[in-house]
């Protein structure tokens, strides 16, 4: 008997289908629990496995874009029938769930599109640099699944004053030759990232890891070089600064290794000699600078350089003497004559006092030696 019911169904729908050629013989027709559209419509194909020509029928209109809707199984028979479409079997499905797919735009995706429309363009720099903001809060953007086309740019306007933006883009549809138009409009501004104070520093506060932290700040607001976080850990500003303050390159020196009125060492060099004594600095300097200092045995000014904390090096100015002329002269000794030995005190003193002639250069570097002539060789 049900053999017989359904052999019935069977013909019923055959009837209320149009007429096909005589081997167009569909198999029962099966209402689907999971159905996917991408058009606004749903068809008897999309609903039914197996629809034969009545695919093509619409029945329902679809869910919104990257939506899911549920339809009662009992209502899509309903409107099969008022479709003359009958003898669906169902099995034990209670709903039927139809999604609409659609191709997402992530709000990030639109700023980076906008960005890149911008970018080198109208003073601007990179986009990864441009931070874009849209009139209207756009969350996530859905299109029909056919926009399968790139974000083409067609139009853009700029304004580099105000930071106003309106550009045209299109998408390319491969269900339709005209392309999808899409419009924004806002502001974008070119970025910098730069270190910014975490806490009120002194100019005195050697700059700390804790100190630093990186911000995006817009680059009109950064007068000059913005300084990078590695650059100005271990640094000090050149005055204070409250916390939030962006820091440029500008802002930023090398600590103080001396400062000034400080007692400092003295560090006398000349080749082959190392001196030191103790002296008071008259500036402030970091490393590498060039300082005054006081010999405080001397109480005269020397100029030397900052080359580390409470060290200033002078170079003495016998490193500039020849000596050639020396060397010729003690290379000319006999055997068994020492030199003269070396006054290491009127040494130290001429290094100190810094000998104002070449010959006090050549005498506080090398002491005169007694030369004995060797007697000329007869032929």
């Amino acid at each position: 008997m049900i053999r017989t019911a359904l052999a019935t169904l069977s013909a019923l729908l055959l009837l209320a289908l149009p007429a096909q050629a005589a081997d167009d013989v569909i198999a029962t027709p099966t209402l689907r629990a999971n159905v996917t559209v991408t058009t606004d419509v749903v068809r008897v194909g999309d609903l039914i496995e197996n629809a034969g020509s009545a695919a093509l029928i619409p029945v329902y209109r679809s869910p919104d874009l990257g939506t899911t809707g549920a339809l009662p199984v009992a209502q899509v028979l309903s409107v099969l029938r008022a479709k003359q479409v009958i003898g669906v079997l169902t099995g034990d499905i209670k709903e039927v769930q139809v999604t609409r797919l659609a191709r997402t735009l992530a709000s990030k995706d639109l700023e980076i599109a906008v960005a890149s429309a911008l970018e080198r363009r109208f003073g601007l720099g990179e986009a990864a640099n441009i931070t874009v903001t849209f009139d209207r809060g756009i969350a996530d953007m859905r299109l029909d699944a056919s926009n399968t086309g790139a974000l083409q740019p067609v139009a853009t306007r700029y304004d580099a004053r105000s930071g106003r933006f309106d550009i045209a883009f299109e998408v390319n549809n491969d269900s339709n030759p005209t392309p999808t138009k899409l419009r924004f409009s806002g502001t974008a501004i070119e970025t910098v990232e730069v270190a910014v104070l975490t806490r009120d520093i002194d100019r005195a506060d050697l700059l700390k890891s804790s100190d630093i932290a990186l911000e995006r700040r817009p680059k009109a607001e950064i007068a000059g070089e913005a300084a990078s976080r590695d650059r100005t850990i271990g640094m000090q500003l050149r005055r204070p600064m409250r916390a939030g303050t962006p820091i440029r390159v500008a802002d930023i020196v090398k600590p103080d290794f001396v400062q000034r009125d400080q007692s400092v060492t003295v560090i006398y060099q000349v080749p082959g000699i190392y001196l030191t004594t103790r002296g008071k600095a008259i500036e402030s300097g970091a490393e590498g600078d060039t300082v005054s200092v006081i010999n405080l045995q001397t109480k005269r000014t020397l100029t030397g350089t900052v080359t580390g904390r409470g060290q200033i090096t002078v170079q003495g100015a016998s490193q500039s003497t020849p000596m050639a002329a020396a060397v010729e002269q003690t290379s000319s000794l006999k055997r068994d004559e020492a030199p003269a030995p070396v006054d290491t005190a009127a040494l130290v003193r001429n290094l100190v006092q810094a000998p104002a002639s070449p010959a006090h250069v050549a005498q506080a570097q090398i002491p005169q030696v007694r030369v004995s002539q060797a007697p000329a060789k007869s032929e």
